[in-house]
C-alpha cells in the first residue's frame, strides 16, 4: 500500500507531500491541472525512464519519494542487502539531475533502477494511456486467468515439475554432447591410475628408501668404522673393556681410603654390560653391511618416480594416494555411459509423465475457467458502456500440448500460452487486447477483472492507479464505474484520477489538485479536502464553473449516499 508521496521539481509542482488512505482515493481537478504529473512521478519510483524534461524550469534536480508498506517486497529486499526492521515500511526515492543521470535508493541504500523494477509489481499498478500496462503482458493475462480459475498453487507445483524434467534433460544432453570429451577424461583417469598403481606406493616409503639411500652410498665408511669401534673396544690389546678391568681395580684401592669412590663402583657392572652391548652391535652391524650390485640405482630410480609423482599429484605421498583414490572414483562415475544414458533416459521419461499428469489438469482448468472469464467480463463490460465488446481468452496452441512430440510447447506455465483476444466493435474481428483497446478502455478492462477477482475473494497487497477510467462515460455507467472501484478498494488501495462528479463523491479520500500563479509563475499543489471541500468539490464538478447552491445540495446528497449497493 502506497501510505505517502512527495514529489519536488517535477514539471509545475514545486513540492507536493500526500498521504494516501486504505481504501479509494480519488483525485480531481481541472483538466491540466496537473493530476496525471503525480502519476508519472510514481511510474519514476517504478523503474521508468527518467528525463532531465521533468525537471522544473530552472532547478537542478527532481526527486519523487514515496513510503510504502508491502511484506510481498520483504525477499527482494533481503537479495540485494537492503536494510529493513520487520514491520517497518520501505523508503523508495528517486532523483533526476539536469546532467541526465539519476539516482535510486530504497531504504537510504543506493540501488539501480533495475531493483525499483523488480520491486515495482510488490507496489503499484498503473493503468492509463500512457503507462507501460501490465495487462498488455501475455504472461500477467494468463495470471489474471489463473488467478480467476484458484489454480495459482497447481501452476507452482507444474513449475517445479518442469523444472525437474528440464534438469534430466539437460544432464542426458551434456551426456550425449560430451561423450568424447568422458571418453578423453576417462582414458587420463586411467593413465594416472596407472601412473601411480604401478609405483606400488605405501605411507613412509619415501622415508625409508633416503634411509636406505643414505646407507648404500656409504657402505664402506660404515663397515671402517664400526669394524674400528668394535676393535678399540674389545678385540685390540689395549681394548677398552679390557682396561676397564684394571680402572675399576684402582678404583677399589681408591675407595678403601676415601669412601666417595663407592658410588663409582656401584656403576661398574651396568657400565660394562652397555659397553660390551655396543661392542656385540658394532660387530653384527659391520658383519651385515652387504652392498647388493645395482641396489642404489634401484633405490634412486624409485625415489625419482616418487618425485616425478610428487610434482603431479601431490606434495606428499599421502596426498598422491588420494588423488588416485579420487580418480577411481571419477572413473566409477564414467564406468558404462550406456548405462548412465539409459537411467537419465528413464528418468525424463518419468519426470515427462509426471509433469503431464498435472499439466493436463492445470490446462483442464484453466480453458474451463477461460470460458467462465469471458462470460463474466463480458457482464461486467456491459455495466461500463462497453456492451458491445467481445472479449475470449485465445490459447496457443489451440489443444492443449500434451504428448511428447509437442515438448517445445511445454513450459513452467502448463502446455499452452493464454492472451486475451478483443473486438470493442461490431464487425471487427478478435484481436489482442494490446492492439485494439484505448487507454480508456484498458482502464475499464483492468477495473472489471479487478472487480470480478474481488468479488471472488482475491485480493493484492499493491496499490492499483486508474487513469482514464472514466474516459468516454458518464450518467448512471459514471456511478457504475465508481461503484466498481469502491467494490475493489474494500480488498486493495485504489488510486483514481477522475473528471466525473459521481465517482469524485464515492472516495474515502478525496483529494483535488489545482493551479495557481505564484511569483509568475504556474505552481500545481495538492489538498486534502474535508467535508465540506468535497461537497464544494463535487458540486464544481457538476455544475461547472458557477456553483450554486442546487449544486451544493446535490453533491451532498451524492456523498451521502456512498454507500455501496
Amino acid at each position: 500500500m502506497l501510505k505517502l508521496l512527495r514529489v519536488e521539481n517535477i514539471a509545475v509542482v514545486p513540492a507536493i507531500e500526500v498521504e494516501f488512505g486504505s481504501g479509494l482515493n480519488l483525485l480531481t481537478g481541472e483538466t491540466g491541472a496537473g493530476k496525471s504529473i503525480l502519476v508519472d512521478a510514481l511510474g519514476l519510483l517504478l523503474g521508468t525512464r527518467a528525463s532531465p524534461e521533468l525537471i522544473r524550469t530552472g532547478e537542478q534536480s527532481a526527486c519523487v519519494e514515496a513510503v510504502v508498506a508491502s511484506a510481498a517486497m520483504a525477499s527482494i529486499l533481503e537479495k540485494h542487502a537492503i536494510p529493513r526492521e520487520d514491520g517497518e515500511d520501505t523508503v523508495l526515492r528517486r532523483e533526476v539531475f539536469l546532467s541526465g543521470k539519476n539516482r535510486a535508493t530504497v531504504n537510504g541504500a543506493i540501488v539501480p533502477v533495475a531493483v525499483l523494477r523488480e520491486l515495482a509489481p510488490f507496489v503499484a499498478s498503473i493503468q492509463g494511456q500512457h503507462e507501460s500496462q501490465s495487462l498488455l503482458s501475455s504472461d500477467a493475462q494468463q495470471d489474471f486467468l489463473d488467478g480467476f480459475a484458484g489454480i495459482v498453487e497447481v501452476r507452482a507445483e507444474v513449475a517445479g515439475r518442469y523444472r525437474a524434467l528440464s534438469n534430466a534433460e539437460e544432464r542426458l544432453a551434456a551426456l550425449r554432447r560430451d561423450r568424447r570429451e568422458l571418453e578423453r577424461r576417462r582414458e587420463m583417469l586411467e593413465y594416472q591410475v596407472r601412473e601411480i598403481d604401478l609405483c606400488q606406493l605405501r605411507v613412509g616409503d619415501e622415508e625409508n628408501l633416503r634411509r636406505e639411500k643414505a646407507l648404500l652410498a656409504n657402505a664402506g665408511r660404515l663397515s671402517e668404522l664400526s669394524a674400528g669401534a668394535y676393535a678399540l673396544l674389545y678385540e685390540d690389546e689395549q681394548a677398552v673393556l679390557a682396561r676397564l678391568g684394571h680402572v675399576f681395580r684402582k678404583v677399589e684401592e681408591l675407595s678403601s681410603i676415601d669412601p666417595r669412590f663407592s658410588p663409582y663402583l656401584e656403576s661398574r657392572s651396568s657400565l660394562r654390560a652397555q659397553l660390551e652391548d655396543l661392542a656385540f652391535f658394532l660387530r653384527d652391524y659391520g658383519q651385515e653391511i652387504t652392498v647388493t650390485p645395482g641396489r642404489l640405482d634401484e633405490v634412486e630410480a624409485r625415489l625419482a618416480a616418487i618425485d616425478r609423482l610428487k610434482r603431479k599429484y601431490g606434495a606428499t605421498i599421502e596426498e598422491i594416494l588420494a588423488f588416485a583414490e579420487r580418480c577411481r572414483a571419477e572413473l566409477e562415475e564414467l564406468e558404462a555411459p550406456e548405462l548412465r544414458e539409459r537411467a537419465l533416459e528413464a528418468e525424463c521419461s518419468t519426470a515427462a509423465k509426471h509433469y503431464l499428469d498435472l499439466a493436463k489438469e492445470l490446462s483442464r482448468r484453466r480453458r474451463k475457467a477461460a470460458d467462465h472469464l469471458s462470460r463474466r467480463l463480458h457482464a461486467e463490460l456491459k455495466e461500463l458502456a462497453m456492451d458491445k465488446t467481445r472479449f475470449a481468452v485465445r490459447f496457443e496452441p489451440e489443444q492443449p500440448a500434451d504428448e511428447p512430440e509437442h515438448r517445445p510447447a511445454w513450459s513452467e506455465r502448463g502446455l499452452e500460452s493464454a492472451e486475451f483476444m478483443l473486438s470493442p466493435n461490431p464487425g471487427e474481428d478478435m484481436r489482442p487486447l494490446a492492439r485494439v483497446a484505448s487507454g480508456g478502455e484498458l482502464s475499464r478492462i483492468m477495473l472489471a477483472l479487478r472487480s470480478i477477482l474481488t468479488s471472488d475473494g482475491a485480493a493484492e497487497d499493491r496499490t492499483l492507479i486508474f487513469d482514464e477510467v472514466d474516459a468516454g462515460i458518464g450518467g448512471g455507467i459514471a456511478e457504475v464505474v465508481g461503484r466498481k472501484l469502491l467494490r475493489v478498494a474494500q480488498r486493495q488501495q485504489v488510486i483514481c484520477i477522475t473528471h466525473l462528479p459521481q465517482i469524485a463523491a464515492l472516495a474515502d479520500e478525496h483529494f483535488r489538485v489545482a493551479k495557481s500563479i505564484s511569483d509568475g509563475r504556474t505552481v500545481a499543489h495538492v489538498e486534502c479536502l474535508d467535508s465540506a471541500g468535497r461537497v464544494e468539490e463535487v458540486a464544481r464538478m457538476l455544475a461547472g464553473e458557477k456553483v450554486t447552491e442546487v449544486a451544493r445540495r446535490h453533491a451532498g446528497e451524492m456523498i451521502a449516499a456512498r454507500s455501496i449497493k
